[in-house]
């Protein structure tokens, strides 16, 4: 099913995750969807395996785990989420040399701490991976400090930044 992107998150420089001057990193960008969820679109490459052709389970989990910590963004956007605790469910390999999707979404949302679900889909949209998770809300100003906010907490704009998501 498609779902339309209303807003792109920012990226961090140095992020095994997100980060686009982090030579290992997933090089991930992420998408508010219109229903409230978050879509994370990123590409494996063979650096990232622990297994040949298999991309370490580490690194898809945190994947995961940041799609679904972006999500309290959607509802509290000077909120960050900092992981509690995190469950992992590998249903499938995940191959490297792919472009992938992930999505989470918010599933409880308190004063003090969110909760969140998500999943990897393959290329044909099966669901490799779910994942659920319990996070501390956190002010960005209480975790970094101001040079991060300015020098590293950007938006990448991508020449060939997508509308809409399937998944």
């Amino acid at each position: 099913m498609k779902h339309k992107i209303v807003n792109k998150q920012n990226n961090s420089g140095g992020c095994v995750v997100c980060g686009d001057r982090n030579k290992l990193s997933m090089n991930t960008r992420f998408y508010d969807l219109e229903n409230g969820s978050v879509a994370a679109v990123f590409r494996t490459e063979e650096w990232h395996q622990g297994y040949p052709g298999r991309v370490h389970g580490g690194l898809v989990a945190a994947v995961l785990d940041e799609t679904i910590g972006r999500t309290i963004c959607v509802a509290e956007p000077d909120t960050w989420g900092v992981t509690v605790s995190l469950e992992v469910r590998y249903k499938k390999p995940v191959p490297t040399g792919a472009t992938l999707r992930a999505v989470g979404r918010l599933t409880r949302n308190t004063r003090k701490l969110f909760e969140g679900s998500g999943e990897i889909l393959l290329p044909d949209g099966t669901v490799a991976i779910e994942c659920s998770g319990k996070y501390m809300k956190m002010r960005p100003r209480d975790l970094v400090d101001a040079s991060f906010l300015d020098q590293e907490w950007y938006r990448i704009e991508d020449e060939d930044e997508p509308a809409e998501l399937e998944l």
